[in-house]
């Protein structure tokens, strides 16, 4: 089950356990109980803390937990926990021996502190990128917690107990047999949901931070650089970011990054995020914007009014908002999100296996989804509005050599069909005849693009007629102090690669913005005169 690299990488981290563990299986004849039971036989060979034994009784087969020796409690998989998840399971190892996880300790201190049963069960698939932070989330809350129960289970292993909970995205987490949350969660996160106290801790703590002599508003690759560059010039630099390395998170393959040969989209996140706290940037991550407030007068301090009420003040600031994926806007869409509709391939792909699905979109994510969902699939309805695809040639020469995808273009979609639970079908109409038809279906994956997040913008900061940040050549704004990098901008080509880019030269005009203007408002001990 495990090749030599794997167990002599994973016989190095059971060093580590500081206890004994056991790894109690429930197990039937089928070929997947033989794989968990050769999975975790190996697993018990390297290390003498570890015993396997496949005594378990529980309902779902195969399955396993990891407990600690003379307890029958712990964190139980429902999965052969490889691929994105081998990591979650080496670390349920570890932390149920003893190891200390990375956590802040005021972070341990608050799972220990939720005083109420509950039981999490997630929902996942080995291959979601996103899956991983929300199973490691409630893993460790499991581990802290025994007030907390927590199942890990993989989608494509238990399709009837999928189907019966009509689970057609992944992530997907149930709280006491009720859906909790869907979509990428991390730790904080789900405890702010729990912790029904904690967004007016956080505002006030936010509200009592000193004045920033740069603040950058978006964490993802344009807000990243746009900190480290700042924070390389000695002043005090904060980072507000509702999701720390944004849309990269859900990216994933990186293969066009200059030194980077191939990575993908979680990890150049968790880097984006490591390089950033290397230089000490006061990072505020789960924090949206809602409204900018421009200094009153040269010199002065730029107000930026948080979510959670609080408010962050600073001499400069850098919009770095990045966008999110464009809606098709049609009837059906929003009713059957989550239930058929969806926007991650990677993530959710394998929850149709054997289905039909369509894809909306005729880009290079809409025709890369397309051909990535074929191979799991029994056929793909490729939809694009335009008389062409857009694609690059080499994939819509692969797209169009694959027997179980139709290709329409010139095409409209115009409603998205369920039945009241998820989606059975999708209604479209030829451009050029005008003419409706349906087909049935069970998943619509949603490709059409990007829309910059600058709702919170309107009225103050110049946009423009597609609701990007206009900025010029040095990243400056309309506003004095206040400056914008990434996607979020009028700066075309939405890369990666561009967006750092940006981010670095808006933090290098936000410093000669700083040392040409007289400091209007006292703006603490670091600030640059």
């Amino acid at each position: 089950m495990l090749d030599t690299q794997m167990k002599t990488q994973l016989q190095a981290y059971l060093q580590n356990l500081r206890q004994p563990i056991r790894l109690v299986a429930s197990l039937d004849d089928s070929s997947q109980s033989a794989e968990m039971r050769e999975l975790l036989s190996d697993i018990a060979e390297l290390s003498d803390k570890v015993s396997f034994e496949d005594t378990g009784t529980d309902a779902r087969l195969p399955s396993f937990v990891v407990t600690k020796e003379n307890e029958s409690r712990g964190v139980r998989f429902a999965a052969i926990p490889l691929g994105h998840e081998f990591t979650s399971l080496v670390l349920a190892l570890l932390w149920t021996g003893g190891h200390p996880p990375k956590v802040d300790a005021q972070v341990i201190e608050q799972i220990k502190g939720l005083d109420t049963p509950r039981k999490f069960e997630v929902y996942m698939s080995l291959s979601c990128h996103n899956c991983p932070d929300v199973v490691q989330a409630a893993t460790l809350m499991a581990i802290v917690n025994p007030l907390i129960e927590t199942t890990v289970i993989d989608g494509a292993l238990n399709q009837a107990e999928v189907e019966a909970r009509q689970v057609m995205a992944v992530p997907m987490v149930f709280m006491n047999d009720h859906v909790f949350g869907s979509g990428r969660m991390g730790l904080e996160e789900i405890l702010a949901k729990l912790d029904t106290n904690t967004a007016e801790r956080e505002a006030i703590k936010l509200s009592e931070k000193e004045p920033f002599d740069v603040l950058v508003v978006g964490g993802g690759p344009a807000g990243a650089a746009a900190a480290v560059y700042a924070a390389r010039k000695g002043i005090r630099v904060g980072v507000a970011a509702e999701r720390f390395g944004g849309q990269t998170n859900d990216t994933m393959a990186i293969e066009n990054y200059i030194s980077v040969l191939e990575t993908d989209g979680p990890k150049f996140a968790a880097a984006l995020e490591a390089q950033v706290r290397h230089y000490e940037v006061d990072i505020m991550n789960l924090q949206r914007a809602e409204k900018i407030i421009p200094a009153k007068e040269e010199g002065g301090l730029v107000q930026v009014h948080m979510a959670n009420g609080g408010v962050l003040s600073a001499r400069s600031v850098i919009l770095s908002t990045g966008a999110r994926w464009r809606n098709v806007n049609v009837p059906g869409e929003a009713q059957y999100k989550n239930k058929g509709v969806a926007y991650c391939p990677h993530c959710d792909g394998p929850l149709f296996k054997g289905k039909r699905v369509a894809v909306i979109g005729g880009g290079n994510s809409g025709v890369e989804a397309a051909i990535d969902l074929a191979g799991v699939v029994a056929h793909v309805t490729l939809v694009e509005f335009a008389d062409a695809l857009k694609a690059d040639a080499v994939l819509v020469s692969k797209l169009k050599s694959l027997s179980n995808v139709t290709i329409k273009v010139n095409t409209q979609t115009t409603e998205i069909l369920g039945d009241g639970q998820k989606v059975n079908g999708l209604r479209y109409k030829d451009r050029a005849s005008q003419e409706e038809q349906t087909i049935a279906l069970e998943g619509v994956f949603v490709q059409i693009g990007l829309v910059p997040n600058t709702e919170f913008l309107k009225g103050t900061v110049e946009l423009s007629k597609f609701g990007e940040i206009v900025v010029d050549a040095k990243g400056h704004t309309n506003l004095a102090g206040v400056f914008a990098a990434g996607d979020v901008t009028t700066v075309p080509y939405k890369q990666i690669v561009i967006a750092a880019g940006d981010g670095s030269k808006a933090a290098l005009s936000a410093f000669d913005y700083l040392i040409r203007t007289p400091l209007a408002v006292p703006a603490g001990e670091h600030s640059v005169a």
